[in-house]
């Protein structure tokens, strides 16, 4: 998705000049030849990058003076001067105030296109640092595992990430979903473009439309720019959506029918070509049902629905995660990575992780913290289970033990292998070939064992 740049300049043929050769390199030009038309044009749209001319015969405004007033409104407009009669005192003043770069005319066309575009790089790197601090999950940018599951997702995310249409990701908490926004957006015609994360459960009440929408500049403020318009020609994710007060929902719904809006306390018509995805961890038509969702949006955003797998559902996942997590973690502390015993890593895939990957991530850094020294020790599966911290479930296993402790040996031994062919069960995903792989028994044994034992797995051989 191209840049949007304004150029503003007096002179028709310096600006279809200067708009030409951007084109050709693929950039989105609009032109204005006052400073009237300039101030329009922004309001209409904040652009990445104006291109200002110092002297603009006929208006009410000079480049200085409108180089002022733009930065007042927005202290982060990229600003890069241009100017026929340039003095080094002027381009000194341009600076001063703001400006990226003072260029003098004639300027090559290689000078400008080096400026412009260290210019917008300097727009994307800031973009970018603003994405990570949003995008929960840091610099995790892939959705691992080998499972079919996983595998069937990201060949969705590619699909649905080729289309302009919205949305509506589905999950537990922590299953991932603002990563499967991201791969949508990486993966899309807009990758190159801003990726902007609203947190709708995160919104201050009395601020909430000036998020969305903007705030026109006033005499003791700048403008605010909503993230509506952060995100033109990229994608806005609206995270956990059903946490947005029910009379904003009906202003979003208008702005997906026609992309036109005001912001607060403005008056002209804010145009945007915004992609929006959805996620949420609620069931939106009981929802609706309820009253707190609007129907209307709920139909507005659900064109595509994409479902985040809860961790339980891949269990098969689980080492490779736990993996790059602990080698992330212990690389952002400095420390060495823990090694996973086999017996760590049939307990991870044991647990069924209600809280998804973040709950894997807090069991990962309390292993990690709790090796003395860092240095690499050993994970066993005792380690794990006190890392998980199931507290209400110890007690529930102590009483289980002392249940068990008072039967016949027999009966004992029965008790023991039922929970001990459910755990392995749970940890292959009710797959009897892999089950009966791990416990050492053959696939028919193991099924007349589960058979005798009334325990049911998938029967397959997956």
């Amino acid at each position: 998705m191209a840049f949007d740049i304004l150029i503003v300049d007096d002179e028709a043929d310096i600006r279809h000049l200067i708009a030409g050769i951007l084109e050709d390199e693929g950039y989105e030009c609009r032109e204005a030849g006052t400073s009237a038309e300039a101030f329009d044009a922004i309001r209409q749209r904040q652009p990445n990058l104006i291109v200002l001319d110092v002297w603009l015969q006929g208006s009410e405004h000079d480049g200085l003076q409108m180089l002022q007033l733009i930065r007042k409104e927005n202290p982060e407009q990229q600003v890069i001067m241009i100017s026929g009669h340039a003095t080094f005192d002027m381009a000194v003043s341009a600076t001063k105030i703001g400006a990226y770069d003072f260029l003098t005319k004639p300027f090559k066309t290689d000078v400008l296109l080096h400026t412009i575009g260290r210019a917008l790089e300097t727009v994307r790197l800031r973009t970018h640092n603003e994405e990570l601090r949003e995008l929960t999950g840091g610099d995790i940018v892939e959705f691992a595992g080998g499972s079919a599951i996983a595998n069937q997702t990201r060949q969705k995310i590619v699909k649905v990430a080729q289309t302009e249409s919205r949305i509506l990701i589905t999950g537990q908490p922590g299953a991932g979903k603002s990563l499967l926004a991201r791969l949508i957006h990486m993966n899309s015609p807009r990758s190159e473009r801003n990726f902007i994360v609203l947190n709708c459960s995160g919104l201050q009440v009395g601020d909430i439309e000036g998020d969305i929408f903007g705030r026109e500049a006033t005499a003791t403020s700048p403008r605010k720019l909503g993230v509506l318009e952060r995100a033109h020609r990229g994608t806005l994710v609206l995270d956990e959506v059903a946490d947005i007060p029910f009379d904003i929902q009906g202003r979003i719904v208008r702005i997906l029918h026609s992309p036109k809006f005001k912001r607060l306390g403005g008056d002209s018509f804010v145009d945007v070509d915004t992609r929006i995805i959805a996620t949420t961890n609620r069931d939106l038509n009981a929802e609706i049902e309820a009253g707190r969702f609007l129907e209307d949006f709920f139909h507005r955003l659900n064109v595509v629905t994409l479902g985040a797998p809860a961790l339980a559902q891949r269990r098969e996942d689980i080492p490779e995660l736990a993996g790059k997590i602990m080698d992330r973690s212990a690389s952002s502390k400095g420390r060495r990575p823990c090694q996973l015993r086999d017996d760590a890593l049939a307990a991870l895939q044991a647990h069924d992780w209600p809280g998804n990957i973040w709950e894997l991530v807090n069991v990962i850094e309390r292993i990690l913290l709790k090796s003395p020294n860092g240095e690499g020790e050993v994970v066993s599966g005792t380690d794990v289970s006190d890392a998980i911290g199931q507290e209400a479930n110890d007690r529930g296993t102590a009483g289980r033990t002392m249940e068990v402790m008072n039967l016949p040996l027999r009966n004992a031994r029965e008790e023991f292998e039922k929970d001990y062919f459910a755990l392995h069960l749970r940890r292959f995903d009710g797959n009897i070939s892999r089950t009966a792989e791990f416990v050492g028994m053959d696939r028919a044994a193991l099924h007349r064992k589960l058979k005798l034992l009334g325990i049911h797995g998938t029967g397959d051989g997956r």
